[in-house]
């Protein structure tokens, strides 16, 4: 009892209250759900009174939407590039984390490969397609060599950073302490360049979409770009938002994922935040 009269005089002193005022920030999620649901209100109001040649609106999506459902259409379509996704991105990240940490611990490697990463990654991946299409035709290949190279250097660079970030004090007592080289990397370099990774697999996952949607749309045979190709040469604009939609839901699906991985793997860098 004491200590609660204590508390009590010190709330008072401080001319605070034990009842918090209303502020949205303690309700973020319901901020964001009306949010939402304005949006589509305007949306859906507005949208009616543009000519459906340039714009659809949100019901006459849906109808568009259960209708390939009903088809079959979007699930074949989706199926096939959501597996060329898969496969160029993982490819992806894993050589460049690999080569990232590499160029980033040793200066022999970053001297041998930094020419090529700068130079492959300032040069646009669109000028590239036509040849990829070229030497890989017009199957799985040519687009998972496109999403590859989508999606390899912003994780690629983000490694390397953080790695070129790590203090070389906290290496240097490793070693006194005996760690060898593996335990070096597993246990101080690893750890303090991970949130430089995580966020670098966040940009690779919007590159890597980019990317297959991008290399789908120039074959123009299968998958979510070659949907997006046919609904708009067909002027049917209800049905060619339902892929954009699709794509947009995946991004954020996937980045959402990414992030609270991230917070599981490094959830000390949360405690560190300014916000």
């Amino acid at each position: 009892m004491a200590l609660n009269a204590l508390e009590q005089q010190a709330l008072g002193e401080l001319h605070l209250s034990e009842d918090r005022p209303f502020r949205l920030t303690d309700h973020l999620g319901a901020v964001r759900v009306a949010s939402a649901i304005v949006v589509l209100v305007l949306w859906e109001i507005f949208g009616r009174r543009i000519n459906p040649l340039f714009m659809s609106y949100p019901s006459a999506i849906a109808g568009a939407l259960v209708e390939l459902l009903l088809a079959g259409e979007i699930q074949r379509q989706a199926a096939g590039s959501l597996q060329v996704f898969a496969v160029g991105l993982s490819v992806a990240l894993i050589l460049g984390i690999v080569v990232g940490l590499l160029m980033g611990r040793y200066r022999l490697a970053e001297y041998l490969l930094d020419p090529y990463v700068y130079a492959l990654d300032a040069t646009p991946r669109v000028a590239l397609i036509p040849l990829l299409l070229l030497w890989f035709g017009l199957g799985d290949a040519s687009k998972i060599a496109i999403v590859f190279l989508s999606g390899l250097f912003p994780v690629l660079m983000n490694t390397f950073s953080g790695v070129r970030t790590v203090s070389a004090h906290l290496v240097e007592v490793g070693q006194a302490y005996g760690a060898g080289e593996g335990k070096i990397f597993i246990k101080i370099i690893l750890p303090a360049a991970l949130p430089f990774i995580m966020t670098g697999v966040r940009l690779s996952v919007g590159r890597a979409l980019i990317g297959i949607i991008t290399a789908e749309m120039f074959a123009a045979v299968t998958g979510m770009g070659a949907l997006l190709v046919r609904y708009s040469s067909a002027l049917a604009t209800d049905k060619f938002f339902v892929p954009v939609i699709f794509l947009s839901l995946l991004g954020v699906a996937l980045s959402a994922t990414v992030e609270r991985l991230q917070k599981r793997l490094a959830p000390w860098k949360e405690t560190e935040r300014a916000l």
